[in-house]
């Protein structure tokens, strides 16, 4: 099928994207930055369901009919472009100028979501549950400069921030305890990873 190419800028994205859904002709993308438009999250996360026997899917304002055949593909011109874990999740990553060894880790993810996909779904929470952990943390750290800062006089007679910090400050230690747990379960299950290492480097040498 002909594959229409869009940019986010086009006055008629929206309508092109949901003609491309319904009849099932596949989209590409073109130059997106770091951060994905709010609008394309139901497509990425693929948030399906049936309404009147029909397979659908909600886009804006649009409720449209969902063909089994649309492709979605997305292009960045970004050399070197930093994603934030909940949108690596969503989709596949391919590196055109990626290494031997970036393409076996691409690899490796792959075939381990085919043959474990409970492992490599494990794995995805455990991303995002970090990026969730780093992010409190930093929101606590936040919290307790500015208590620091709008404190006035001696902070040790000052009950509020007194209260602010030791309250923070076991948050921060549990944050921290459930960091280490998912770090310790993420080594266990990079090393079961490993046992399909062998398939993910014949498939990059056919590559």
């Amino acid at each position: 099928k002909n594959l229409h190419v869009v940019k986010m800028t086009d006055s008629d994205f929206v309508r092109t994207l949901e003609n491309c859904i319904q009849f099932g002709t596949p989209v590409l993308l073109e130059n997106v930055g770091e951060e994905l438009d709010p609008l394309l999250e139901p497509l990425l996360q693929k948030q399906t369901f049936k309404q009147g026997g029909a397979i659908c899917i909600r886009l804006g304002d649009s409720t449209i009919e969902y063909s089994k055949d649309f492709r979605f593909y997305i292009t960045t011109k970004l050399r070197n472009p930093h994603y934030l874990p909940e949108t690596a999740v969503k989709v596949t990553l391919l590196n055109f100028m990626i290494t031997p060894e970036g393409l076996e880790d691409q690899l490796l993810g792959i075939v381990v979501a085919k043959e474990r996909p409970e492992l490599e779904e494990e794995k995805v929470q455990l991303i995002l549950q970090s990026a969730e952990n780093k992010r409190q943390l930093k929101e606590i750290e936040d919290k307790i400069l500015e208590v620091l800062s709008s404190s006035e006089g001696n902070i040790l007679e000052d009950s509020t921030a007194i209260e602010i910090l030791s309250s923070s400050k076991v948050l921060a230690n549990e944050i921290s305890q459930k960091q280490a747990i998912a770090e310790e379960t993420e080594r266990k299950i990079d090393d079961t990873r490993l046992g399909y290492k062998p398939i993910a480097v014949h498939s990059s040498v056919l590559f």
